[in-house]
């Protein structure tokens, strides 16, 4: 007797070869693929908090007032097909009650405009497409895909430079799990601005030309590991004017311990991370694991069956077995 294999077992076979090659194609090439940052991105984070600022029409500082920081993020798809990066374009805002809600974004307390290009898969800045101003570091807005339990260099955009972000374990929002990172920044210059000699407490000159200070009390982010999404910001700026080479503040322009994302910025992060992490774990780890499985089971069963195949006489069986008259 000899044995064929059935075309049931070849299908189950050659169908687990199938699956067993696809496993690893979906974690090593289709989910690295899948992870890069979009071209079509179109979100605003609000911060709230309480402080002092610079009322202009009192010519002084005010305080305890609420403070009300805005950022859009949209991405400018046609440059962005163009270079093959992401380019992002940010406006941000700050406001007190007074100045909102507002008509245009110019007529809030503070304005301003800038340019993001990065990298879609390392998050990276990329300097090209009318990129404003220099961004450095390895995160801005964001985090990189696949966060790791280490420090991370963070462009603040008032400082002009980067600063060190140093993992701080995890922390939840809304529910969700995420990495928590923290920084401080001491008093730095950050430019300059003409205004009246008195505000620097100098009265004799009509306008001087006085330095731009900048620290903050205190950054916090929280991000999602695998997207590198910030769930939660906080921030504690202030800012101040010095005379020219003076060495203390004079006029306080922002001052605050505690700026951060509203529930409801906080909760939009969140379900964001949530779909887009959940996409990602599907292709790098649901659908490798189960093609994985499924396949090694399909062509084990296959194989059995083929060994075991369907009997069939021989020829020369039959031919010297049958009766002759």
């Amino acid at each position: 007797m000899r044995r064929t294999a059935s075309p049931f077992s070849l299908i189950m076979l050659g169908l687990g070869t199938f699956l067993l090659v696809l496993a690893p194609m979906l974690a090593w090439y289709v989910e690295p693929r899948a992870a890069v940052n979009p071209i079509d991105i179109d979100t605003t984070a609000v911060y709230k908090g309480t402080g002092s600022v610079f009322d202009l029409e009192k010519v002084a500082t005010v305080p305890d007032k609420t403070i009300t920081v805005t950022q859009r993020v949209r991405g400018n798809v046609a440059e962005s097909e163009k270079s093959g990066n992401a380019v992002w374009d940010v406006i941000t805002t700050v406001d007190t009650d007074e100045s909102l809600p507002a008509a245009d974004p110019h007529d809030a307390l503070d304005y301003q405009p800038h340019r993001w290009v990065l990298d879609r898969e390392t998050t990276r800045p990329v300097h090209c497409c009318e990129e404003k101003p220099y961004i450095e570091g390895e995160a801005y807005l964001k985090f990189p895909f696949d966060v790791q339990k280490r420090d991370y260099r963070w462009w603040d955009n008032t400082l002009g430079g980067v600063v060190t972000m140093r993992y701080q374990g995890e922390k939840k929002i809304q529910g969700y799990t995420g990495y928590r990172f923290t920084a401080s920044v001491p008093a730095a210059k950050t430019g300059t601005r003409l205004v009246p000699g008195r505000l620097v407490n100098l009265p004799d000159r009509p306008q001087v030309l006085a330095e731009e200070w900048y620290a903050n009390y205190g950054i916090e982010l929280v991000v999602d590991q695998a997207t590198g999404r910030v769930l939660y910001a906080q921030t504690g700026p202030r800012r101040t004017l010095r005379a020219p080479g003076g060495t203390k503040d004079e006029a306080v322009l922002l001052d605050s311990r505690k700026i951060a994302f509203t529930t409801a910025t906080q909760k939009e992060a969140v379900e964001r991370a949530e779909e887009d992490s959940g996409r990602l774990r599907l292709v790098g780890q649901t659908l490798p694991i189960g093609a994985a499985v499924t396949g090694f089971v399909l062509a084990l069963a296959g194989i059995v069956l083929a060994v075991r195949g369907r009997r069939h006489p021989d020829s020369s069986e039959s031919s010297g077995s049958a009766v002759t008259m």
